[in-house]
Protein backbone atom coordinates (compact mmCIF):
# COMPACT_ATOMS: atom_id res chain seq x y z
CA UNK A 1 0.00 0.00 0.00
CA UNK A 2 1.34 3.53 -0.96
CA UNK A 3 1.42 6.47 1.62
CA UNK A 4 1.39 9.60 1.38
CA UNK A 5 1.70 12.58 3.18
CA UNK A 6 -0.24 15.88 2.30
CA UNK A 7 0.65 19.06 3.77
CA UNK A 8 -2.11 21.83 3.25
CA UNK A 9 -2.69 25.81 4.07
CA UNK A 10 -4.56 28.44 3.64
CA UNK A 11 -4.42 32.10 4.38
CA UNK A 12 -6.86 35.15 4.67
CA UNK A 13 -5.64 38.71 3.85
CA UNK A 14 -8.30 40.08 6.71
CA UNK A 15 -10.04 37.45 8.09
CA UNK A 16 -12.64 37.48 6.18
CA UNK A 17 -10.94 38.96 2.93
CA UNK A 18 -9.07 37.80 -0.24
CA UNK A 19 -7.90 34.21 0.57
CA UNK A 20 -6.46 31.16 -0.77
CA UNK A 21 -4.95 27.97 -0.10
CA UNK A 22 -2.18 25.63 -0.75
CA UNK A 23 -1.70 21.68 -0.71
CA UNK A 24 1.33 19.46 -1.45
CA UNK A 25 1.17 15.70 -2.14
CA UNK A 26 4.47 13.61 -1.27
CA UNK A 27 5.35 10.64 -1.54
CA UNK A 28 6.17 9.14 2.30
CA UNK A 29 9.18 6.74 0.99
CA UNK A 30 11.20 8.47 -1.27
CA UNK A 31 10.09 12.56 -0.34
CA UNK A 32 9.04 13.22 -4.32
CA UNK A 33 7.04 15.86 -4.37
CA UNK A 34 3.81 14.42 -6.24
CA UNK A 35 1.13 16.79 -7.13
CA UNK A 36 0.54 20.50 -5.87
CA UNK A 37 -2.75 22.56 -6.15
CA UNK A 38 -3.61 25.80 -4.67
CA UNK A 39 -6.61 27.99 -5.34
CA UNK A 40 -7.89 32.20 -4.81
CA UNK A 41 -11.04 31.72 -3.52
CA UNK A 42 -12.52 34.82 -3.01
CA UNK A 43 -13.34 36.61 0.28
CA UNK A 44 -13.34 34.15 3.05
CA UNK A 45 -11.62 33.51 6.30
CA UNK A 46 -8.11 31.41 7.52
CA UNK A 47 -9.82 28.88 8.92
CA UNK A 48 -12.04 28.13 5.78
CA UNK A 49 -9.36 28.49 3.39
CA UNK A 50 -7.33 25.66 5.65
CA UNK A 51 -10.28 23.84 5.21
CA UNK A 52 -10.18 24.16 1.20
CA UNK A 53 -6.81 23.26 1.19
CA UNK A 54 -7.40 19.81 3.22
CA UNK A 55 -9.99 18.67 0.79
CA UNK A 56 -7.60 19.71 -2.62
CA UNK A 57 -5.05 17.62 -0.80
CA UNK A 58 -6.84 14.85 -0.21
CA UNK A 59 -8.77 14.89 -3.22
CA UNK A 60 -5.15 15.24 -5.23
CA UNK A 61 -3.37 12.19 -3.20
CA UNK A 62 -6.84 10.43 -4.08
CA UNK A 63 -6.83 11.04 -7.37
CA UNK A 64 -2.80 9.75 -7.44
CA UNK A 65 -4.18 6.22 -5.58
CA UNK A 66 -7.63 5.68 -3.78
CA UNK A 67 -6.16 3.13 -2.06
CA UNK A 68 -3.33 4.51 -0.74
CA UNK A 69 -2.60 5.60 3.28
CA UNK A 70 -2.27 9.24 4.10
CA UNK A 71 -0.96 11.19 6.46
CA UNK A 72 -1.89 15.22 6.44
CA UNK A 73 0.29 16.97 8.15
CA UNK A 74 -0.98 21.06 9.18
CA UNK A 75 0.07 23.91 11.25
CA UNK A 76 -3.55 24.45 11.95
CA UNK A 77 -4.45 22.94 15.36
CA UNK A 78 -7.96 23.83 15.00
CA UNK A 79 -8.18 21.49 11.71
CA UNK A 80 -6.17 18.55 12.87
CA UNK A 81 -7.67 18.60 16.37
CA UNK A 82 -11.38 18.73 14.30
CA UNK A 83 -10.30 16.27 11.76
CA UNK A 84 -9.01 13.47 14.53
CA UNK A 85 -12.47 13.89 16.41
CA UNK A 86 -11.08 15.52 19.41
CA UNK A 87 -12.65 19.39 19.07
CA UNK A 88 -16.59 19.79 18.02
CA UNK A 89 -17.08 21.34 14.84
CA UNK A 90 -19.44 24.00 15.57
CA UNK A 91 -18.57 26.73 13.03
CA UNK A 92 -21.27 26.33 10.23
CA UNK A 93 -19.09 27.59 7.21
CA UNK A 94 -17.08 24.30 8.72
CA UNK A 95 -19.14 21.60 8.82
CA UNK A 96 -19.42 20.95 4.72
CA UNK A 97 -15.88 21.27 4.53
CA UNK A 98 -14.94 19.04 7.34
CA UNK A 99 -18.09 16.60 6.07
CA UNK A 100 -16.09 17.03 2.76
CA UNK A 101 -12.38 16.23 3.65
CA UNK A 102 -14.05 13.27 5.96
CA UNK A 103 -15.28 11.64 2.56
CA UNK A 104 -12.42 11.62 0.46
CA UNK A 105 -10.37 8.61 2.46
CA UNK A 106 -11.77 5.98 5.01
CA UNK A 107 -11.17 6.79 8.50
CA UNK A 108 -8.94 3.90 8.96
CA UNK A 109 -6.40 5.19 6.44
CA UNK A 110 -6.03 8.95 7.12
CA UNK A 111 -3.76 10.17 10.24
CA UNK A 112 -3.73 14.37 11.30
CA UNK A 113 -0.76 15.47 12.72
CA UNK A 114 0.47 18.98 13.45
CA UNK A 115 3.74 20.51 12.90
CA UNK A 116 5.14 24.41 13.22
CA UNK A 117 4.39 26.73 10.75
CA UNK A 118 8.23 26.77 10.00
CA UNK A 119 8.04 23.57 8.61
CA UNK A 120 5.04 24.10 5.70
CA UNK A 121 6.86 26.62 4.18
CA UNK A 122 5.55 24.10 0.60
CA UNK A 123 1.92 24.93 1.59
CA UNK A 124 2.53 27.98 2.57
CA UNK A 125 3.72 29.65 -0.12
CA UNK A 126 1.81 28.00 -2.38
CA UNK A 127 -1.74 29.34 -0.83
CA UNK A 128 0.23 33.03 -0.88
CA UNK A 129 0.77 32.44 -4.47
CA UNK A 130 -2.73 32.03 -4.93
CA UNK A 131 -3.33 34.74 -2.70
CA UNK A 132 -1.23 37.20 -5.18
CA UNK A 133 -2.42 35.51 -8.58
CA UNK A 134 -6.22 36.55 -7.53
CA UNK A 135 -4.75 40.00 -6.50
CA UNK A 136 -4.07 39.99 -10.15
CA UNK A 137 -7.14 39.01 -11.18
CA UNK A 138 -5.58 35.71 -11.94
CA UNK A 139 -5.68 32.03 -11.14
CA UNK A 140 -2.77 30.46 -9.43
CA UNK A 141 -0.81 27.64 -11.91
CA UNK A 142 1.85 25.08 -11.36
CA UNK A 143 4.00 26.79 -14.15
CA UNK A 144 3.98 29.97 -11.12
CA UNK A 145 5.06 27.64 -8.63
CA UNK A 146 8.45 28.13 -6.55
CA UNK A 147 7.43 26.41 -3.34
CA UNK A 148 8.85 23.45 -4.89
CA UNK A 149 12.50 25.54 -4.64
CA UNK A 150 12.18 25.34 -1.08
CA UNK A 151 11.76 21.27 -0.53
CA UNK A 152 13.80 20.13 -2.73
CA UNK A 153 17.45 18.20 -2.28
CA UNK A 154 19.85 19.21 0.17
CA UNK A 155 20.89 22.65 2.19
CA UNK A 156 23.84 23.02 -0.36
CA UNK A 157 21.91 24.04 -3.00
CA UNK A 158 19.79 26.12 -1.87
CA UNK A 159 23.12 28.59 -1.18
CA UNK A 160 22.40 31.65 -3.91
CA UNK A 161 19.08 31.34 -3.71
CA UNK A 162 18.15 33.69 -0.73
CA UNK A 163 16.10 35.62 -2.80
CA UNK A 164 13.37 33.34 -2.02
CA UNK A 165 14.55 31.55 0.88
CA UNK A 166 15.05 34.76 3.11
CA UNK A 167 11.99 36.71 1.52
CA UNK A 168 9.37 37.02 4.22
CA UNK A 169 6.01 35.33 3.46
CA UNK A 170 3.07 37.32 2.10
CA UNK A 171 1.37 39.25 5.18
CA UNK A 172 -1.46 36.91 6.55
CA UNK A 173 -4.08 37.31 9.62
CA UNK A 174 -3.40 34.17 10.89
CA UNK A 175 0.31 34.51 10.67
CA UNK A 176 1.71 34.85 14.61
CA UNK A 177 5.80 34.21 15.17
CA UNK A 178 6.54 30.78 16.82
CA UNK A 179 6.50 31.79 20.76
CA UNK A 180 3.07 32.64 20.35
CA UNK A 181 1.39 29.69 19.16
CA UNK A 182 -0.10 28.84 22.50
CA UNK A 183 -1.53 32.04 22.86
CA UNK A 184 -3.16 31.37 18.83
CA UNK A 185 -4.42 27.98 19.52
CA UNK A 186 -6.56 29.89 22.37
CA UNK A 187 -7.55 32.21 20.56
CA UNK A 188 -8.75 29.41 17.88
CA UNK A 189 -10.94 27.25 20.67
CA UNK A 190 -12.57 30.42 22.07
CA UNK A 191 -13.30 32.10 18.52
CA UNK A 192 -14.60 28.48 17.46
CA UNK A 193 -16.76 27.48 21.14
CA UNK A 194 -14.01 24.19 21.26
CA UNK A 195 -13.27 22.23 24.04
CA UNK A 196 -9.36 22.22 25.18
CA UNK A 197 -7.96 18.80 24.12
CA UNK A 198 -7.38 16.31 26.63
CA UNK A 199 -3.91 15.77 27.61
CA UNK A 200 -2.32 13.42 24.84
CA UNK A 201 0.82 10.84 24.97
CA UNK A 202 3.55 10.64 22.22
CA UNK A 203 3.39 12.46 19.28
CA UNK A 204 -0.27 14.00 19.21
CA UNK A 205 -1.51 10.57 20.39
CA UNK A 206 -4.67 10.55 22.88
CA UNK A 207 -3.79 8.70 26.09
CA UNK A 208 -6.02 6.13 25.39
CA UNK A 209 -4.40 4.73 22.08
CA UNK A 210 -2.95 2.18 24.10
CA UNK A 211 1.14 0.47 24.21
CA UNK A 212 2.78 2.15 21.46
CA UNK A 213 5.18 -1.01 19.19
CA UNK A 214 8.11 -0.08 20.13
CA UNK A 215 11.15 -1.01 17.54
CA UNK A 216 14.45 -1.13 19.43
CA UNK A 217 17.13 -0.53 16.73
CA UNK A 218 20.54 -2.01 17.02
CA UNK A 219 23.12 -1.47 14.23
CA UNK A 220 25.29 -4.73 14.20
CA UNK A 221 29.01 -5.11 15.35
CA UNK A 222 32.05 -4.20 13.99
CA UNK A 223 33.48 -5.89 10.93
CA UNK A 224 36.71 -6.00 9.61
CA UNK A 225 35.76 -3.39 6.85
CA UNK A 226 33.80 -0.80 9.44
CA UNK A 227 36.61 0.81 10.27
CA UNK A 228 37.69 1.38 7.03
CA UNK A 229 34.55 2.81 6.16
CA UNK A 230 34.04 0.10 3.04
CA UNK A 231 31.04 0.53 1.12
CA UNK A 232 29.34 -2.93 2.81
CA UNK A 233 26.24 -4.09 1.77
CA UNK A 234 23.88 -7.24 1.30
CA UNK A 235 25.72 -7.58 -1.99
CA UNK A 236 29.30 -8.37 -0.63
CA UNK A 237 31.04 -10.77 0.49
CA UNK A 238 28.90 -10.90 3.71
CA UNK A 239 31.74 -10.69 6.59
CA UNK A 240 31.84 -11.72 10.09
CA UNK A 241 32.25 -9.79 13.41
CA UNK A 242 35.61 -8.84 14.08
CA UNK A 243 37.26 -9.15 17.87
CA UNK A 244 35.72 -5.73 18.39
CA UNK A 245 32.56 -6.71 16.67
CA UNK A 246 31.74 -9.59 19.28
CA UNK A 247 33.09 -7.43 22.31
CA UNK A 248 30.55 -4.92 21.18
CA UNK A 249 27.99 -7.23 20.62
CA UNK A 250 28.43 -8.84 24.19
CA UNK A 251 28.20 -4.99 26.07
CA UNK A 252 25.16 -4.21 23.85
CA UNK A 253 23.66 -7.80 25.40
CA UNK A 254 24.44 -6.80 28.79
CA UNK A 255 23.08 -3.37 28.59
CA UNK A 256 19.73 -4.96 27.03
CA UNK A 257 19.75 -7.58 29.48
CA UNK A 258 19.92 -4.84 32.22
CA UNK A 259 16.64 -2.82 30.84
CA UNK A 260 15.04 -6.02 30.31
CA UNK A 261 12.44 -4.73 28.31
CA UNK A 262 12.91 -6.24 24.57
CA UNK A 263 10.11 -9.04 23.87
CA UNK A 264 11.62 -10.22 20.80
CA UNK A 265 14.90 -10.02 18.66
CA UNK A 266 14.47 -9.76 14.68
CA UNK A 267 17.60 -9.48 12.53
CA UNK A 268 18.74 -9.75 9.00
CA UNK A 269 19.89 -12.24 7.63
CA UNK A 270 23.61 -11.21 7.05
CA UNK A 271 26.20 -13.12 9.29
CA UNK A 272 27.08 -9.84 10.89
CA UNK A 273 23.47 -9.22 11.99
CA UNK A 274 22.69 -12.52 12.69
CA UNK A 275 26.01 -12.93 15.28
CA UNK A 276 25.53 -9.59 17.14
CA UNK A 277 21.57 -11.09 17.36
CA UNK A 278 22.74 -14.11 18.94
CA UNK A 279 25.00 -12.44 21.65
CA UNK A 280 21.65 -10.73 22.85
CA UNK A 281 19.39 -13.59 22.78
CA UNK A 282 21.20 -15.71 24.33
CA UNK A 283 21.51 -13.03 27.52
CA UNK A 284 17.39 -12.39 27.20
CA UNK A 285 16.63 -16.02 27.14
CA UNK A 286 14.93 -15.37 23.54
CA UNK A 287 14.73 -16.65 19.82
CA UNK A 288 15.91 -14.87 16.99
CA UNK A 289 13.79 -14.43 13.68
CA UNK A 290 14.81 -13.60 10.32
CA UNK A 291 13.30 -10.71 8.04
CA UNK A 292 15.12 -10.50 4.81
CA UNK A 293 13.61 -7.47 4.40
CA UNK A 294 15.90 -5.56 7.11
CA UNK A 295 19.09 -6.51 5.12
CA UNK A 296 21.46 -4.19 3.81
CA UNK A 297 21.30 -2.27 0.97
CA UNK A 298 23.37 -3.30 -2.30
CA UNK A 299 26.08 -1.07 -3.39
CA UNK A 300 26.73 -3.31 -6.68
CA UNK A 301 29.92 -3.07 -7.80
CA UNK A 302 30.89 -0.22 -4.84
CA UNK A 303 30.93 -3.71 -2.44
CA UNK A 304 34.15 -3.39 -0.34
CA UNK A 305 35.61 0.04 -1.50
CA UNK A 306 36.14 3.06 0.28
CA UNK A 307 34.47 6.29 -0.58
CA UNK A 308 37.41 7.92 -2.09
CA UNK A 309 38.21 4.06 -4.01
CA UNK A 310 34.68 4.94 -5.92
CA UNK A 311 35.02 8.22 -6.38
CA UNK A 312 38.10 7.64 -8.71
CA UNK A 313 36.98 4.57 -10.28
CA UNK A 314 33.24 6.10 -10.64
CA UNK A 315 33.15 9.41 -10.29
CA UNK A 316 30.27 10.49 -12.88
CA UNK A 317 27.93 7.53 -10.57
CA UNK A 318 28.98 8.63 -7.36
CA UNK A 319 28.06 11.98 -8.39
CA UNK A 320 24.31 11.45 -9.71
CA UNK A 321 23.94 8.64 -6.40
CA UNK A 322 24.63 11.27 -4.27
CA UNK A 323 21.96 13.78 -6.20
CA UNK A 324 19.13 11.60 -6.59
CA UNK A 325 17.57 9.06 -3.84
CA UNK A 326 16.48 7.12 -6.89
CA UNK A 327 19.94 6.78 -8.33
CA UNK A 328 21.36 3.08 -8.23
CA UNK A 329 25.17 2.45 -7.41
CA UNK A 330 26.92 1.14 -10.39
CA UNK A 331 26.72 -2.43 -11.42
CA UNK A 332 22.76 -2.29 -10.76
CA UNK A 333 23.08 -2.15 -6.71
CA UNK A 334 20.04 -0.83 -4.87
CA UNK A 335 18.97 2.45 -4.52
CA UNK A 336 18.01 4.44 -1.39
CA UNK A 337 14.65 4.79 -2.79
CA UNK A 338 14.24 1.32 -3.20
CA UNK A 339 15.48 0.71 -0.02
CA UNK A 340 13.45 3.10 1.68
CA UNK A 341 9.94 0.87 0.09
CA UNK A 342 10.96 -2.17 0.53
CA UNK A 343 11.61 -0.96 4.83
CA UNK A 344 8.40 0.68 4.31
CA UNK A 345 6.81 -2.46 3.83
CA UNK A 346 8.93 -4.64 6.08
CA UNK A 347 7.76 -1.51 9.22
CA UNK A 348 4.22 -2.40 8.37
CA UNK A 349 4.24 -6.15 8.20
CA UNK A 350 6.13 -5.96 11.90
CA UNK A 351 4.28 -3.85 13.47
CA UNK A 352 1.10 -5.77 12.34
CA UNK A 353 3.31 -8.90 13.78
CA UNK A 354 4.35 -7.60 17.09
CA UNK A 355 1.57 -4.95 17.91
CA UNK A 356 2.15 -3.06 21.21
CA UNK A 357 5.30 -5.19 22.12
CA UNK A 358 8.82 -3.75 22.63
CA UNK A 359 11.04 -5.74 19.63
CA UNK A 360 14.66 -5.50 18.86
CA UNK A 361 15.77 -5.21 15.52
CA UNK A 362 19.25 -6.17 14.32
CA UNK A 363 20.07 -4.99 11.34
CA UNK A 364 22.15 -2.19 9.06
CA UNK A 365 23.21 1.94 8.99
CA UNK A 366 20.53 2.11 5.86
CA UNK A 367 17.41 0.69 6.87
CA UNK A 368 18.03 1.85 10.48
CA UNK A 369 18.66 5.53 9.16
CA UNK A 370 15.38 4.63 6.74
CA UNK A 371 13.22 3.54 9.43
CA UNK A 372 14.25 6.83 11.46
CA UNK A 373 13.81 9.23 8.47
CA UNK A 374 10.33 7.75 7.73
CA UNK A 375 9.38 8.06 11.41
CA UNK A 376 10.25 11.78 11.43
CA UNK A 377 9.07 12.64 8.22
CA UNK A 378 12.30 13.69 6.83
CA UNK A 379 13.73 14.26 3.63
CA UNK A 380 15.91 11.42 1.62
CA UNK A 381 18.72 13.88 1.74
CA UNK A 382 18.90 13.35 5.71
CA UNK A 383 20.66 9.92 5.36
CA UNK A 384 23.46 11.55 4.12
CA UNK A 385 23.56 14.11 7.84
CA UNK A 386 22.75 11.14 10.36
CA UNK A 387 25.72 9.62 11.96
CA UNK A 388 25.20 5.72 12.72
CA UNK A 389 28.64 3.62 15.16
CA UNK A 390 28.10 0.70 15.47
CA UNK A 391 26.62 -1.41 17.93
CA UNK A 392 24.36 1.68 17.84
CA UNK A 393 21.00 1.99 19.76
CA UNK A 394 18.08 4.19 18.19
CA UNK A 395 14.36 3.94 19.09
CA UNK A 396 10.63 4.46 17.43
CA UNK A 397 7.51 3.81 18.76
CA UNK A 398 4.69 3.39 16.50
CA UNK A 399 0.93 4.26 17.63
CA UNK A 400 -2.47 2.96 16.93
CA UNK A 401 -3.46 6.03 14.95
CA UNK A 402 -0.27 5.21 12.42
CA UNK A 403 1.79 8.28 14.28
CA UNK A 404 5.43 7.77 15.59
CA UNK A 405 8.06 8.68 17.65
CA UNK A 406 11.75 8.79 17.69
CA UNK A 407 12.98 7.80 21.21
CA UNK A 408 16.45 7.20 21.25
CA UNK A 409 19.50 7.63 18.40
CA UNK A 410 22.90 6.52 18.11
CA UNK A 411 23.04 5.71 21.49
CA UNK A 412 26.45 4.40 22.25
CA UNK A 413 26.56 4.91 25.91
CA UNK A 414 27.09 0.87 26.76
CA UNK A 415 30.48 0.84 24.84
CA UNK A 416 31.82 3.45 27.03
Amino acid sequence: MREFIVEADGGSRGNPGPAGYGAVVIDAVTGETLAERAEYIGIATNNVAEYRGLVAGLRAAHELDPAARVRVRMDSKLVVEQMSGRWKIKHPDMKPLAAEAARVFPTDRITYEWMPREQNKHADRLANEAMDAGRRGEQWSPSASTAELLTQGSAAPLQGRGELRDQPPQTRTRTTPGGEAAKADADARAAHNVATPAPSTGWGTAADMGAPTTFVLLRHGETPLTPQKRFSGSGGTDPSLSDVGREQAERVAAALAARGTVQAIVASPLTRTRQTAAAVAARLGLDVAIEDGLRETDFGAWEGLTFGEVQERYPEDLKTWLASPKAEPTGGGESFAATARRIATTRDKLIASYAGRTVLLVSHVTPIKSLVRLAIGAPPESLYRMELSAASLSAVAYYADGNASLRLFNDTSHLR
